[in-house]
């Protein structure tokens, strides 16, 4: 039977909006919490918009707002705006703000990442679990939390089970030491910019912890926090690779699979990366006008703050209480290495 082209506009038109009637009721209340985020914060400016957001985030969905019709809401204003927000973030950035990383800047991330994965592979295999789950574990916390997870397991064929527990407390362990940084930074390094934004940008799990967290402490800390997490992102690509070598596989199926992969866009550079990237470049080369930057820096605040409330309001305290002790000890060792040699890197390097 012949479908027409008009049936299926008609059907895509159907989908779409039927997504948009699903995403809706979520990003709604992440708009409110938002906004009533910014008017509190006028009142009480020394907390700033961004850390309210989240913290009124988590009451309100822990309350009375964590039901499943608001559900695809939030990931999509946790997700999507958060991502528009990093790509209007570069375009109030230059190069030479970018190069304030240095090379010392890039190897502590490259450093922070490769002992990262070794220890969760190693605390892992002593704590009994298996192969894969241990991959997944150290992809997220090396690189990007979940976003590295999903794109690691299809390579290594974990299966759902595993990606689930890993997303999870990969994410628990990120929430604790979103909140738990910006005082060890405030008591080491007196919230010095560089020091700050290289603990918390190399450390985190998520891009939008490392936002939420970087912005507890100042605007210049989470922008230059972001950039580091930038770094951590753009590096995705080699550690699936790698995994996918370390799962023993033959040089021809590696290939084959990372073709196949690349081209379904499974571990491929993530699309807010790009487009940070471009408007940072058109910047730096006046194209974009300091007038227009400036819009645009409102136009990425506005947006972070909203994504920001929402991924309080994704914040399951009932979740956190679950989790097993096996899992709950993994998550807890790998983030305390991750802080201690952030420490240490730091103190040799920066």
């Amino acid at each position: 039977m012949d479908i027409s082209k008009g049936e299926v506009k008609n059907n895509k038109k159907f989908q779409y909006i039927k997504e948009v009637k699903e995403i809706l009721p979520g990003l709604v209340v992440s708009v409110l919490i938002g906004l009533a985020s910014m008017l509190i914060a006028k009142a009480v400016p020394k907390i700033g918009a961004a850390t309210i957001s989240i913290f009124l985030g988590m009451l309100v969905g822990n309350l009375f707002l964590n039901q499943k019709v608001f559900h695809k809401g939030y990931k999509f204003s946790e997700t999507d705006l958060l991502s528009y927000s990093i790509v209007l973030l570069g375009a109030t950035l230059s190069i030479s703000t970018l190069m304030e990383l240095g090379f010392n800047g890039i190897l502590f991330i490259v450093i922070q990442m490769a002992i990262t994965i070794i220890g969760a592979l190693y605390i892992g295999k002593k704590l009994g679990f298996g192969e894969n789950f241990r991959y997944l574990m150290a992809a997220g916390n090396a690189v990007c939390g979940s976003s590295a997870i999903a794109a690691t397991a299809p390579v290594i064929e974990a299966d759902d089970k595993d990606k689930g527990i890993a997303i999870t407390i990969v994410n628990v362990t990120g929430i604790f030491l979103m909140f738990l940084l910006p005082l060890i930074s405030d008591w080491l390094y007196n919230l010095e910019l560089v020091k700050t934004s290289a603990i918390i940008g190399g450390t985190l799990q998520s891009v939008g912890q490392v936002v939420a967290s970087g912005a507890m402490v100042s605007e210049h800390v989470k922008d230059l926090a972001t950039i580091f997490k930038i770094v951590r992102v753009i590096l995705l690509v080699v550690v699936v690779f790698t995994f996918g070598h370390l799962k023993n596989k033959s040089n021809t199926e590696i290939v084959e699979e990372e073709i196949q992969d690349t081209k379904k866009g499974k571990i491929k550079v993530p699309w807010y990366v790009l487009g940070f990237f471009i408007t940072c470049a058109l910047f730096s080369t006046s194209i974009i006008s300091p007038e227009v930057s400036h819009i645009c820096k409102l136009l990425s605040n506005k947006l972070e703050i909203i994504a920001l409330a929402a991924i309080g309001l994704r914040v399951n305290i009932k979740d956190l209480v679950k989790q097993g002790k096996a899992v709950s000890l993994y998550g807890l060792f790998v983030g305390t290495l991750q802080v201690i040699t952030a420490v240490i890197l730091i103190g040799i390097l920066l």
